[in-house]
């Protein structure tokens, strides 16, 4: 198998993961975008860049982390401007941040996920890795929930039934990467 800087699969292990985790995590390849795509990313890194600026000072690190976010949010189906507002709840965009329960960089993923979808070599640390683990993760619970934003982030968090974690992603949402 191939090393990348993406999540890679076995073919027979990606077949037995539920159909809402196969994509992302199946697809080691950076898709092609076309010139309308990539035009519509430079337009919202733009829109973005301003924002993280408070969290990241270093405009080529906001810019390769902007990059990151759209791609794996897009690759996910997700609204990248959710998941930079779960990173900013869970991490304020510290890619070391390490929580006293043991979840792990920008989206803050626990480390079971590794058995459960990846390879023993998958180092949650990496941003890169961390966002495709953390976009496929809350893709899959947005499908189990059939849509529900609030209850796909509350089994995000772990705390589904309760709703003050959502409340949170979604009002950082609305009042800083709308």
């Amino acid at each position: 198998m191939v090393a990348s800087a993406f999540l890679l699969i076995p073919v027979t292990q990606a077949e037995s993961l539920p159909t809402s985790l196969r994509p992302t995590l199946a697809d080691t390849h950076q898709r092609q975008q076309t010139p309308q795509q990539q035009w519509l990313m430079r337009q919202w890194r733009k829109r973005m860049d301003a924002p993280l600026a408070t969290f990241i000072s270093d405009p080529a690190k906001r810019r390769e982390l902007l990059t990151q976010v759209y791609q794996e949010a897009r690759l996910a189906g997700l609204p990248p401007e959710v998941v930079l507002a779960l990173i900013h709840v869970e991490s304020a965009f510290n890619a070391d941040a390490v929580s006293s329960a043991g979840a792990v960089g920008l989206m803050q993923i626990m480390p079971f996920w590794v058995e459960e979808l990846g390879l023993p070599m998958d180092d949650l640390s990496q941003p890169t890795r961390n966002l495709r683990y953390g976009c496929t993760i809350l893709a899959h619970y947005l499908a189990v929930e059939q849509g529900d934003f609030t209850r796909a982030l509350a089994r995000y968090n772990g705390s589904l039934g309760e709703t003050w974690y959502p409340e949170r992603v979604l009002h950082t949402w609305r009042d800083h990467w709308r």
